[in-house]
């Protein structure tokens, strides 16, 4: 069941649930919530959630309180103990909660309803509620709780007053050695400052001092003849006060078994009136129930989806019919449409109002599905492994009273041998006599469905025109997939569309296929184009066809010049002017007249570049060595 609920999303309905309820016990039971199996029960849950939905329209919603922690508050009361001041008010506020609560369900006994006679369960222990309540204020003792107390309380206040007084008077004569102008608190004592050095001048005791040393803080004598007697009034206090709480804890002491009731009480009218408000909160209304195998819908939502965009569903299965195959294109609403079957019939049988406008609803011994992400791949199966297995699962335990919910049959193999495996797993659950809802393309579980007895196929709308779903379901005729005439309508070209339906139907199209009149090929897109890596190779080939000595012209300069160093990897030369010698890349350079045509084979072309100096220098050192001489290449 836990693996449905994920997949029909039923467990997002129980947390919105949870969320409207305010005790824990109510919270649990929601968590737990699953289909009754007794049919009286779950009218009677069925009635509560409708009858709570009703005062909750007409009433308001109750004033439903928290009793946690009451429980353990009695049996301290119980075992002879004393709750504090904080303690004994938050039972004083619980029972203020039950007595609201009471109230309420008196007011709301006019409407004829049952729920509000859970009122006789509720006891607000009033004598209890009022006495804490009048003892206790703002979490302490009242000063009113006794007479004594009060004029405790008062001497009290009338003795700390008078010491008061007495301090300010010793400040005032001696104010040249306070080193401040305000009495203080230390130690319980009621102190004045006095200057370090000056504290032989104040008759009295010294309490306390500053962290620097320079002010001592003394109980002036005249205020400390009061200090003992004003101890002894605060100990009558503090007893008196125990005295009260004791008093009122042994009152709590025997209501252990009543707040016990009003506990278990609370958290009942809790968990309904957490129904009554999701219905509301859904717009849902109270289905027919039944046991004769049928189910139908009018007006059918999702509950999660926005009721302003969710297209209501009109479904029905049952009286001969046990099986539906659901067929169209994708994106049509399919599996929406059978979560939302499934969903709601779960939420009826779970004594929850259903999402639609009318419904009957057939109660079932399990709900089985096989949709999506629901399957188990935990042991590394393929989609299809994981499919078969959670296929097989099903068929084992589908029965006469089960409800059956399967996404895209067959799928996710050869679609050969999908739809046969598609078409024996309908058999076997046809055999069963579960209800069930299926989804598909094949065209041949279509042709099955249209002759298997207790089968129909159904179809999903779909506007043709805008290419959207309309979310519509039509029992009783079947859908196809428009695969062709969506891909037609979004441009594939007809040729690719006519060899498709070759591939597809061979030469035998069926007479319903429907494609629109597309381009006849596909029209190419000019976009970007790869460009290669240029030949480096052929580029210094280029530049190497110019030799030592040509006779060049000089781009855009149109200048002559004489190549006097041949071209480097680069495709670069130097090449010598009237003047001067330059660098110069080959592809500015045009061969004017070849080296060959200018001068005589092996011509000495340092003649021509080098310096009469090195031609010198050169021929000496081609005869013998010259000490500390070379040669001097010029760039």
């Amino acid at each position: 069941m836990l693996n449905t609920e994920k997949i029909l999303e039923f467990h997002k309905v129980k947390e919105k649930l949870m969320e409207l309820a305010y005790t824990d016990k109510a919270k649990e039971e929601i968590k737990a919530l699953k289909p009754y199996m007794s049919e009286s029960e779950l009218q009677a849950r069925m009635r509560e959630t409708t009858e709570a939905r009703l005062l909750v329209e007409k009433a308001g919603n109750p004033p439903l309180t928290s009793l946690k922690g009451i429980g353990e508050l009695i049996q301290i009361a119980e075992k002879g103990g004393c709750l504090t001041e904080e303690q004994l008010e938050k039972v004083g506020v619980s029972l203020t909660g039950v007595k609201r609560l009471k109230d309420y369900l008196n007011r709301c006994k006019q409407y004829g309803l049952s729920i509000p006679y859970y009122e006789e369960n509720l006891d607000s222990l009033e004598e209890i509620r009022d006495e804490i309540c009048r003892n206790i204020r703002d979490g302490k003792v009242d000063d009113y709780a006794s007479k004594l107390l009060k004029d405790l309380r008062g001497s009290i206040s009338l003795t700390e007053s008078k010491m008061r007084d007495k301090a300010d008077n010793v400040m005032r004569v001696n104010k040249e050695y306070m080193s401040d102008s305000f009495s203080t608190i230390r130690n319980g004592h009621i102190c004045i400052p006095v200057k370090k050095e000056y504290k032989m001048k104040i008759t009295g005791a010294v309490i306390d001092k500053s962290a620097t040393g320079n002010t001592i803080f003394m109980e002036p004598a005249a205020v400390g003849q009061y200090y003992e007697a004003l101890q002894g009034m605060e100990i009558d206090e503090e007893n008196e006060v125990r005295r009260i709480l004791y008093s009122l804890t042994a009152m709590l002491a025997g209501a252990a078994q009543i707040m016990e009731r009003n506990n278990k009480t609370i958290e009942k009218l809790d968990f309904m009136f957490a129904k009554g408000k999701l219905s509301l909160e859904y717009n849902g209304i109270q289905p027919a129930i039944n046991t004769e195998r049928r189910i139908r819908m009018a007006g059918g939502r999702h509950p999660l989806m926005d009721p302003d965009i969710n297209i209501p569903l009109e479904f029905r299965i049952g009286n001969g019919t046990n099986g539906i195959v659901i067929t169209g294109p994708n994106t049509g609403g399919k599996t929406v449409a059978i979560k939302t079957v499934a969903l709601n019939c779960i939420m009826a049988q779970c004594g929850l109002h259903v999402t639609c406008k009318e419904a009957d609803i057939c109660m079932n011994d399990a709900y089985l599905c096989d949709i999506g992400d629901g399957q188990n791949i935990s042991e590394n199966l393929s989609t299809f492994s994981a499919h078969i297995t959670n296929v097989l699962d099903i068929l084992k335990r589908a029965g006469r009273d089960s409800l059956v919910i399967m996404d895209e049959l067959g799928s996710g193999t050869d679609p050969a041998e999908g739809m046969g495996i598609a078409i024996a797993v309908l058999e076997e659950l046809k055999k069963s006599g579960a209800l069930y809802l299926v989804t598909t393309h094949y065209p041949e579980i279509k042709k099955y469905a249209d002759n298997a007895e207790g089968v129909v196929n159904a179809r999903m709308t779909f506007d043709k025109e805008s290419l959207k779903p309309l979310y519509q379901m039509v029992i009783g005729e079947a859908g196809e997939s428009c695969a062709f005439y969506i891909a037609g309508k979004l441009g594939m070209p007809a040729s690719m569309l006519r060899r498709a339906e070759k591939e597809a139907y061979g030469d035998n199209p069926p007479e319903e296929l429907n494609r629109p009149a597309g381009t006849e090929n596909v029209k190419k897109e000019d976009g970007e184009h790869i460009r290669k890596k240029k030949d480096l190779s052929n580029r210094q080939t280029t530049a190497m066809q110019f030799q030592l000595g040509d006779s060049v012209m000089i781009y855009p300069e149109k200048k002559i010049g004489i190549v006097c160093r041949t071209a480097d990897e680069k495709g670069v030369l130097r090449i010598q002017l009237q003047n001067k010698k330059i660098y110069i890349n080959h592809k500015r350079i045009k061969l004017h007249v070849a080296a060959t045509q200018l001068y005589p084979e092996d011509y000495d072309f340092s003649i021509i570049f080098d310096s009469v100096e090195n031609r010198k220098l050169r021929h000496q050192m081609e005869r013998k060595h010259v000490e500390d001489r070379s040669l001097t290449i010029e760039e």
